[in-house]
Parts: C-alpha cells; sequence; structure tokens
C-alpha cells in the first residue's frame, strides 16, 4: 500500500471545533470572529477516502459543510473537495496535496464570499488536536493570508 494511503485516519471519529475567521474574507481585515462547531468524519470507497460533516454555529447564522478527500495511488496525491450546505448544487474544484512529516499542504482555486482566488489548505498534525487553516492569495498576488483557523478536539 502507498504510503499515504492512512494519512486521514487522525480525522476519523468525532470532533468538537473551535473556528477562528477573519470577518471579511478576501481582504486584509485584522478582525477576527471565533465560534464552535462538530464534525464527523469517516472512511470510505474501502480506505482510499474520507467523507467528513460539519456543522458551524457561527454569528451570522448555523450552517454545514462537508469535505470529500480521496487518495490517488498512482500521483501519491490526496484530492479534496468542499461542500458548502449554503449553496448545495456548487461543488468548489479539488484541492491537491499530501503529508510531509506531520504537515499537509494542498493548493488549488475556489471562491470565498463570491470571490475567485487561489487555495491553500494547511493541515497541522503534530500534536494531539490537528489544526487546519485556509488561506487565499492576497490581491497583490504574492502572499498567502490566513483567513480561516480549526482547531479540533475530540468529543468525549
Amino acid at each position: 500500500m502507498t504510503c499515504g494511503f492512512n494519512d486521514f485516519d487522525f480525522l476519523i471519529g468525532q470532533w468538537k471545533v473551535h473556528h477562528r475567521q477573519l470577518r471579511s474574507r478576501p481582504a486584509r481585515c485584522t478582525a477576527w470572529q471565533e465560534f464552535v462547531g462538530h464534525s464527523e468524519a469517516r472512511k470510505i470507497l474501502g480506505g482510499f477516502g474520507t467523507l467528513d460533516e460539519s456543522i458551524l454555529f457561527a454569528p451570522r447564522g448555523t450552517y454545514r459543510v462537508a469535505s470529500l478527500s480521496t487518495f490517488d495511488t498512482v500521483s501519491d496525491r490526496w484530492h479534496i473537495w468542499w461542500y458548502d450546505g449554503r449553496t448545495p448544487g456548487h461543488i468548489h474544484p479539488p484541492l491537491v496535496g499530501k503529508f510531509v512529516r506531520g504537515i499537509g499542504i494542498f493548493y488549488g482555486s475556489g471562491w470565498i464570499d463570491d470571490v475567485s482566488t487561489d487555495l491553500r489548505y494547511l493541515w497541522d498534525l503534530r500534536d494531539d488536536s490537528p489544526r487546519w487553516e485556509r488561506a487565499h492569495v492576497t490581491a497583490n498576488g504574492n502572499q498567502w493570508e490566513t483567513d480561516w483557523i480549526m482547531e479540533f478536539h475530540r468529543a468525549s
């Protein structure tokens, strides 16, 4: 089996999630909003993928999201698709990447508040509480701006 096949095993199960999100994105905003959520993930496709669904208790209203991650044994890369329950007929293009020494980095494009942008997801698995970050390319196109951080804690 390819070494990256089990990379998302850490996510399987139920989680309490602490969200930190920029109030205005994508724009050089420095004001953050914080809220909580719950997430549950399971393996699918005989282990070649994971599916997670989350509920977010955001200040502007509660909503659901889901992501589908699938492993490509030929490229040794993961593909991550993002679904937002507020726009259920729309799927974001996949972000593609892999894990190296507890850090997963994935690149692609998508939309933030109806603005098309290049995106980066970063998973940090180096402690007992996984951390996910989303960043977009700034307007001048020469740096990444983190606009969303999720910290995962096992639900008891």
